[in-house]
């Protein structure tokens, strides 16, 4: 489907100690099943190695994502009718960006988080943190306890577990009888039709199609009941699942239709998957195109973000077509982003450099990133993105 060549994993960043030290490329391809249509990078780097303790992806730093978990927190509440007695259990918990929602309503929540510096962050905010990885033999440790959810999220997770039918067989242990599984992940439809191979890195290790986690939850009594397409990540799946016997929730047509959706697309023949890599080389023939003519204007990026590593690492771009990248997490600036080595700086950076373009690397947030920026139009300075397409605002 794709080859990316190697790369360092996207969410390694460097201090400047480690830019004299060897760095690790990995293979970085996508391969896709021709039975059940799973699409998969190999397990190169142990997941447990990706996500440590010095793992920088905070979940909070972004004022859109919180909005939309603090409405989906509110939706969800009503939808289900939770209150104090109900337990809520997130998945890949991060620092408390979507539990602490819950914990304001008097909701009992368990976050699950592997990576011990978001965890910490979790804690800070009152919210019971297990720090492990979620597998079959955490769930039945949590089911022989009496720990079972009303309702179990996973945002961003199913697609970074290198062992997909464990996890799922342990959400069905975790499960009450009646209870319900919210999962958010990139859909694999608008990877494919909008070319957003910059989604694809080390932490994920599957790209997935509603027709594929249908199959996958079936194969662990569990059965999806609804489905919502959502605006988050370039665009992503938010399903809802319960026991497969659980007769208060009938599957909505929201799932036939998508499911048929993606089968006339062709997500079910290889075709599809082998029109992706020459769609890949375009992009990236073009935004090197553009930053050699450029190359004598001042140009810098906004948001170290995984995307982002992937998108400079495959076009071979370091430093003397980019000068600089700024985020805003604390945990990212003064270090370098892998590969490229491309320092990363604050905003007040962009002040002081006054550069002509602004490539954002989270296109998902260019609408965010441009509102927060926009004082940059007041020496002429253009955003710039690569994906689909490059434009130029």
């Amino acid at each position: 489907m794709a080859d990316l060549a190697t790369s360092p994993p996207s969410n390694s960043f460097l201090n400047s100690d480690s830019l004299l030290s060897e760095e690790k490329y990995y293979p970085l391809k996508v391969l896709v099943c021709d039975q059940c249509w799973l699409a998969q990078i190999g397990e190169f780097k142990k997941h447990s190695e990706i996500f440590n303790e010095n793992y920088a992806y905070f979940s909070s730093y972004s004022t859109s994502w919180l909005k939309h978990c603090e409405a989906f927190v509110n939706s969800i509440t009503k939808r289900l009718k939770l209150n104090e007695g109900s337990l809520v259990i997130e998945i890949a918990s991060n620092d408390g960006y979507l539990l602490q929602y819950f914990t304001k309503k008097g909701i009992q929540c368990l976050g699950i988080e592997p990576t011990a510096s978001t965890a910490a962050e979790a804690r800070k905010k009152n919210i019971e943190t297990v720090e492990a990885f979620f597998t079959t033999d955490l769930s039945q440790s949590l089911n022989s306890e009496g720990r079972l959810a009303d309702l179990v999220i996973g945002n961003n997770v199913l697609a970074h577990v290198p062992d997909i039918n464990d996890f799922v067989g342990g959400l069905a242990n975790t499960l009450k009888p009646a209870g319900t599984i919210t999962m958010e992940f990139p859909h694999l439809f608008n990877l494919l039709h909008q070319v957003q191979f910059d989604t694809i890195y080390h932490e994920h290790f599957s790209y997935l199609s509603l027709l594929t986690t249908n199959s996958i939850f079936t194969k662990h009594g569990l059965k999806i009941y609804d489905v919502e397409e959502i605006e988050t990540h370039g665009g992503s799946l938010r399903i809802y699942a319960s026991h497969a016997e659980n007769n208060n929730y009938t599957v909505s047509t929201n799932v036939k239709e998508l499911i048929e959706r993606e089968i006339n697309y062709g997500l079910n023949k290889i075709t599809i998957y082998e029109s992706f890599q020459p769609k890949i080389e375009i992009i990236k023939n073009d935004f090197l195109n553009f930053l050699k003519e450029k190359n004598a204007k001042k140009v810098v990026a906004y948001g170290a973000a995984a995307k982002g590593n992937t998108l400079l690492n495959y076009c071979g771009i370091k430093g003397d077509l980019i000068k600089f990248v700024v985020d805003a997490s604390p945990y990212k600036i003064g270090k370098f982003l892998p590969g490229s080595h491309i320092p990363i700086n604050s905003e007040e950076a962009i002040r002081e450099y006054r550069p002509d373009y602004i490539i954002i690397l989270p296109w998902n947030l260019k609408s965010e990133i441009m509102h927060q920026l926009n004082y940059v139009r007041e020496w002429g300075c253009k955003f710039v993105i690569a994906i689909p397409k490059l434009t130029i605002y």
